[in-house]
């Protein structure tokens, strides 16, 4: 079968199309011809060298930790599934690529009305945010302030948010304050005097607040909310132990929480945009697209 994948580390150019076996099934797993796979953060650090906990050593190496296709074959025991099934999966790696193998509880029905683009980039467009929104106990009442609210954590984190009753401001460039909201967030923009902007725009104070952007948008954050085990950071994982703030917990991760928002989805309440389709051959272009750090939505690649 066909991959997107590399011998050796390095930038997005290591990134090409090898020939490598059809992965087998065993007790327990699933097969999925791959439709599309969705590109992030986290495969462009695998692709850069990091290995995550738990995965070989070795190459070639695919990158991909989220998936969507149809169920080509399914390992003894697997109940759950058939052949033919349409799903949503996730991974740690290998997703970009015709065939995955994954454990049968990794996988969850794909919407009938939704397109292969964005159900490739869904799973681990909802997982995130699914898991911090319940770390930091947003519901009722409560007013979360998202930062980079535009990008693909963001636009669910917003809509995640807005379902569990909060109010939300995002913070994003003007460019996208239209599009936050469409999806019922209360747009700031980024630079100094953004915590004053923030202050203004609530002034009974923020509850919560999600880092997708890091430094200084963590900062205003300590400084907004009274509760810092109710700021999580999506990025500067380095700081959130000594400020006694939160991360989201690997462990957590569930087929059910993509189940949920997929459910959410297919009753027109959540949305997710794709901005950038490649075909696999151009997986380093959607390396470059993600790396910008820019754009709405999700870069995916389509197999």
């Amino acid at each position: 079968m066909r991959v997107a994948g590399f011998t050796e580390p390095g930038g997005p150019d290591v990134l090409k199309v090898l020939e490598v076996p059809v992965p087998r099934t065993g007790p327990g797993d699933v097969r999925v011809r791959v439709a599309a796979a969705g590109v992030q953060p986290f495969d462009l650090a695998v692709r850069e060298g990091w290995t995550p906990p738990g995965t070989p050593e070795g190459f070639p190496r695919v990158p991909g930790n989220e998936f969507a296709g149809v169920v080509d074959g399914v390992g003894a025991g697997v109940t759950t599934v058939r052949p033919g099934d349409e799903v949503l999966g996730n991974c740690r790696l290998n997703a970009y690529a015709e065939y995955v193998v994954v454990p049968a509880e990794a996988v969850t029905a794909k919407p009938a009305g939704m397109p292969w683009d964005v159900a490739g980039g869904f799973p681990a467009a909802v997982m995130t945010p699914h898991i911090a929104l319940e770390e930091m106990r947003v519901g009722p009442g409560d007013t979360l302030l998202v930062h980079a609210a535009a990008g693909a954590v963001g636009t669910v984190a917003v809509q995640l948010a807005r379902i569990a009753g909060a109010a939300v401001i995002g913070t994003a460039r003007e460019a996208n304050h239209d599009y936050l909201r469409s999806i019922g967030a209360t747009p700031v923009a980024y630079g100094e005097g953004l915590e004053e902007r923030v202050r203004d725009l609530a002034p009974d104070g923020v509850d919560a607040a999600l880092d997708g952007a890091g430094g200084h948008a963590l900062d205003v954050s300590l400084n907004l909310v009274e509760d810092r085990s109710r700021i999580v950071t999506l990025v500067d994982h380095d700081r959130a132990a000594g400020l006694g703030v939160r991360t989201t917990p690997p462990e957590k991760r569930s087929a059910s929480r993509v189940a949920e928002a997929a459910r959410f989805y297919d009753e027109g309440r959540l949305r997710i945009h794709v901005r950038a389709a490649f075909p696999l051959e151009r997986a380093a272009d959607a390396h470059r697209e993600v790396a910008t750090g820019h754009g709405r939505g999700k870069a995916v690649l389509l197999t």
